[in-house]
Order: C-alpha cells, then structure tokens, then sequence
C-alpha cells in the first residue's frame, strides 16, 4: 500500500518504511508527525477531494539539517555587474511509520 501526501507545498509518494526529506518542519526529534492524505494505492486506488476522509500517514522525525550549497551567480555583460550568494536549504528526514485508512 501506498499514498500520496501534501506537505511544504510539494506531494510525496509514500510507503510504510520509507525515509523522505521534506521541508523544514518545527517538529522536536524523535515526534511523531502526520501528513494529510491526498490519494491512496493498491489493491483499490482511492483519491481525496481535497483529502482522503479518515486516512492519514504518521512518521518519525530523525533528523534537521541543510542541505547542499547551492550558488546564486548573477551577471551582466559590459557593465561590470557581478554578484555571487550561496543558498542552504533546511530539511527534516522524515521515516514514515504507518499508512492509516
């Protein structure tokens, strides 16, 4: 079984076991977090409008962090325009525990 779940403005396919990065939670370590449930798969497909009623997807936080240095150069011909900014994004790991329906 799987779902699909909507958290930081992205959609996540899931599965019990799984470990997702996602955006920055306010969540402590170790909490138990739960995401909203748009669709889930199978053996029978069931889609939510918005959400599917009496489902829902729980997970363990393990870990905050950054990730990669991602470098913002901008540039502009003949005008001596140059300016260089780096961009660490915040993520929470997140391992799903359990699919509810």
């Amino acid at each position: 079984m799987y779902a699909i779940i909507a958290t930081g403005g992205k959609q996540y396919r899931v599965s019990e076991g799984d470990v997702i990065y996602i955006e920055k939670l306010e969540n402590e370590l170790d909490s138990e977090v739960t995401f909203p449930v748009l669709m889930l798969g199978g053996d029978k497909v069931v889609l939510g409008t918005p959400e599917v009623k009496g489902a829902s997807v729980t997970g363990k936080v393990l870990q905050h962090g950054r990730g990669q240095k991602i470098v913002v150069y901008k540039f502009k011909a003949k005008k001596n325009y140059r300016r260089k900014q780096g961009h660490r994004q915040p993520f929470t790991k997140v391992e799903i525990t359990g699919i509810t329906a």
